[in-house]
């Protein structure tokens, strides 16, 4: 295992390409059935909901142009890393049948609204659920919290709280990507952006020089805002969230922001349905990968530090 970690920070710090986000969770997964196709009537319970969007995540994750070579990275519901693709467990089949880097969502859910944020909801488990990513073969975790507002103490909250908790996950070994979302349809948007980046470059000065981070944040308003960060050496990697974007749009905006990947979860699955039969089916992700892994480089390679 320690030898695939060193392969596998290479890849994360300097391959092109982008991480793909299979995570979504009890809130989130009846919309993305229903895009794909498959309505509440289809389901009678979380268990049945639960089989239906693995069902999709697994079509997704052995389609032929899901490696790699494209799609470097994916992040998993805390359910799917016990549950088998192809005959192997999760993580275990997307490293070693396909060269995608796994990591695990560990949050649970958003804190009520407060000073224009939600945080995440406390983590009382998070030693024993970074325990177990590492068993499972996991390469690093993501959490996501809010910002709905340009408020200076909530942006400094969940930007303290991301860091906190990424501490804490640094000390398993694990690589956390912290994700503080900007909502996109908000006001004061560029403001947000703005407090957000210097909150994050003054949490950064508190981590020891030889460790990193890696973020995912919405894309800027302003095009290459987040550069400070790409080229920060505490930080691994910055990929972008889609955040309610088309695909056509969140490529665009992507393609503008040197050195940012992506990572998509709605964009991905964009025009993918369960009645596509395997050969309709492959076409589309395979053109979706193609034009989100564009986006992603378009703006030139990854730094790397």
């Amino acid at each position: 295992m320690p030898g695939n970690r060193t392969v596998q920070a290479a890849q994360m710090t300097s391959h092109p390409g982008f991480i793909a986000a299979l995570d979504q969770s009890g809130g989130s997964t009846p919309k993305a059935l229903q895009l794909y196709g498959i309505g509440k009537d289809a389901y009678a319970s979380p268990a049945e909901m639960f089989d239906l969007i693995h069902a999709m995540r697994t079509r997704i994750a052995m389609a032929p142009a899901f490696t790699g070579d494209k799609v470097i990275g994916a992040i998993l519901f805390d359910m799917t890393i016990e549950r088998d693709i192809g005959g192997k467990p999760a993580a275990r089949y997307l490293w070693e049948e396909r060269g995608v880097v796994p990591f695990l969502k560990v949050d649970k859910g958003l804190a009520p609204p407060a000073n224009g944020v939600q945080l995440m909801n406390p983590l009382p488990a998070l030693d024993r659920m970074c325990d177990r990513a590492v068993a499972h073969g996991m390469f690093g975790t993501k959490m996501r919290a809010v910002i709905n507002a340009a408020n200076s103490k909530g942006i400094r909250a969940i930007v303290a709280q991301q860091f906190r908790f990424g501490k804490q996950i640094l000390r398993h070994g694990l690589m956390p990507i912290l994700e503080p979302e900007i909502t996109i349809t908000i006001e004061d948007k560029t403001k947000a952006e703005e407090m957000l980046l210097a909150e994050i470059l003054t949490s950064l000065d508190t981590l020891p020089a030889e460790q990193q981070i890696m973020l995912k944040l919405s894309l800027p308003t302003v095009p290459n805002l987040y550069a400070p960060l790409v080229a920060h050496p505490r930080v691994m990697r910055v990929v972008a969230l889609s955040g309610g974007f088309t695909q056509e749009e969140a490529n665009a905006r992507l393609a503008q922001n040197i050195g940012i990947s992506a990572s998509f979860s709605r964009a991905l699955a964009e025009g993918l349905s369960i009645d596509q039969d395997d050969a309709v089916f492959h076409a589309t992700i395979a053109a979706t990968i193609g034009r989100i892994y564009a986006a992603s480089v378009a703006g030139g390679p990854v730094a790397v530090q």
